[in-house]
């Protein structure tokens, strides 16, 4: 599902037009990632958790040379952790296939 398609979806849900409700999504997703941004944990009870987490730094190997040793520096990486009901609406939804 792309962005374009949930505006899509929720417009057509609640009864709106997609420009009434693109402002919205956009915010939405503006106000995780200004959280993440900070360093904040944003906890969706049921759906999920979007925090950010710190990847030490680690040695990697060149793909096309595998002798040569590549120096990957720590960084941090936004990570997102589903909650028990996503994650068993999911498992539902694959039994049924």
């Amino acid at each position: 599902m792309t962005k374009a398609e949930l505006i899509e979806e929720i417009a057509e849900k609640l009864n709106e037009s997609k420009k009434s409700v693109t402002p919205v999504v956009e915010e939405v997703f503006s106000s995780i990632e200004g959280a993440l941004a900070k360093g904040e944990k944003c906890t969706f009870v049921g759906f999920g958790v979007f925090e950010v987490k710190d990847r030490a730094a680690r040695e990697g190997r060149n793909p096309q040379d595998p002798s040569k040793i590549v120096k990957i520096p720590a960084k941090k990486v936004p990570v997102f952790r589903p909650g028990k009901a996503l994650k068993e609406k999911v498992l539902k939804t694959k039994k049924k296939k």
